[in-house]
C-alpha cells in the first residue's frame, strides 16, 4: 500500500474517532495504520504536509468545536471534554488562540470562526510513493559517462544506441528479475561529482558476457516513486519533481546505495506505461 493511501485511511480514521466514535486517538493505532513507528510516521507527514500531525489533529478539533458552538446547545464544559481536553479554562485557551475569540463569542451570529477542512491526501500527490524493503539483489549490464547537465540528451541517447547493437535484447534475456524489467543505476559514490556514469542492467544470476559489469545491491530500505506515461518524459518529469519537492527536503537519510530507475517490460510509449525510481534510503524504526 502507497503512502497515498496509508495517509489518507489515517485522515480518515481521525475524523472517525473525532465526530463519529468520539474517542481518543491512539498512536499505536495510528503507527499500525502507518506501517512504521509513530515517529517516523509523524515526520513523514510533517514533510509533506507543512504542519506537524499533532498540530492538524489540533485545528480538527478546534474547528469542529467551533461548528457544535454554532449549531449545537451542549455547554462548553461538554465541548471540552468531547475534544480531549482536560478542563473547560484549557480548552477556552486553545480555543482563543486559534480563532481569535473565546467559546462564549463564538455563539454570536456574527460571530467569524477559523476553519481547517478535512485533509483529501489521495488528491494533494501527484506521484503515488511507498517504502519497501528489499534483499539483496546481483545487477548485470553496461554503463555509459557524461557530465551532470547532460543527462537528458546522453542517457536517452545511450538507450538507443543499446537498443541498436542489441544490449537491449541480450539484457531481455537474462532478465530474471520479479517482475521483469530493466534498471538504469546512478552510482552513489559520483553523486557530487562533475562526471557521472549511468548504467542500464537487470537482475541476473547469469555469466557475465563479455564487455558487461556486476553490481551487488545489498538488501535495503527504498522510498519508490510510481511515474507513468511514455519515456525519457514521464521518467524524466519524475526526476524532477524529486529534485524540486522531495530529495532536497525529504526527512530521510540517504543510504550509501545506488538510485535506481526501475522500466517494466510494455510498451515504452504507451501513455499508461509504468516505471518507476528507487531511493534508497536509512529507514529508522
Amino acid at each position: 500500500m502507497d503512502w497515498n493511501t496509508k495517509l489518507q485511511d489515517i485522515i480518515d480514521y481521525v475524523e472517525n474517532h473525532l465526530q463519529r466514535d468520539q474517542e481518543p486517538i491512539k498512536q499505536e493505532e495510528i503507527a499500525q495504520l502507518a506501517g512504521c513507528s509513530i515517529g517516523f510516521f509523524q515526520k513523514v507527514f510533517s514533510y509533506m504536509y507543512g504542519i506537524s500531525f499533532a498540530e492538524y489533529v489540533r485545528s480538527r478539533k478546534l474547528t469542529l468545536a467551533g461548528y457544535d458552538l454554532k449549531s449545537t446547545n451542549l455547554r462548553v464544559i461538554d465541548i471540552s471534554y468531547r475534544y480531549g481536553y482536560d478542563s473547560p479554562t484549557s480548552f477556552t485557551k486553545a480555543f482563543q488562540q486559534f480563532h481569535g475569540i473565546t467559546p462564549t463569542q463564538a455563539r454570536n451570529i456574527d460571530a467569524q470562526l477559523r476553519v481547517i477542512p478535512k485533509m483529501q491526501i489521495a488528491l494533494k500527490q501527484r506521484y503515488t510513493w511507498s517504502i519497501k524493503q528489499k534483499p539483496g539483489f546481483r545487477l548485470l549490464g553496461k554503463k555509459m559517462h557524461y557530465r551532470k547537465g547532460e543527462q537528458y540528451t546522453k542517457i536517452p541517447a545511450f538507450w538507443s544506441e543499446c537498443q541498436r547493437d542489441g544490449t537491449f535484447s541480450q539484457l531481455i534475456t537474462m532478465d530474471q528479475g520479479t517482475p521483469q524489467g530493466v534498471f538504469g543505476l546512478y552510482p552513489y559514490e559520483n553523486f557530487n561529482s562533475d562526471r557521472q556514469n549511468y548504467s542500464l542492467m537487470v537482475i541476473s544470476d547469469d555469466a557475465l558476457p563479455k564487455g558487461y559489469y556486476e553490481i551487488s545491491i545489498p538488501a535495503t530500505t527504498w522510498a519508490i516513486f510510481d511515474c507513468q506515461g511514455p519515456v525519457p518524459q514521464a521518467m524524466q518529469n519524475g526526476w524532477k519533481y524529486l529534485h524540486e519537492e522531495w530529495i532536497m527536503k525529504y526527512p530521510f537519510q540517504h543510504a550509501a546505495c545506488p538510485e535506481l530507475e526501475w522500466y517494466s517490460n510494455a510498451n515504452a510509449y504507451d501513455s499508461n506505461y509504468s516505471s518507476q525510481i528507487w531511493i534508497p534510503i536509512i529507514h529508522k524504526h
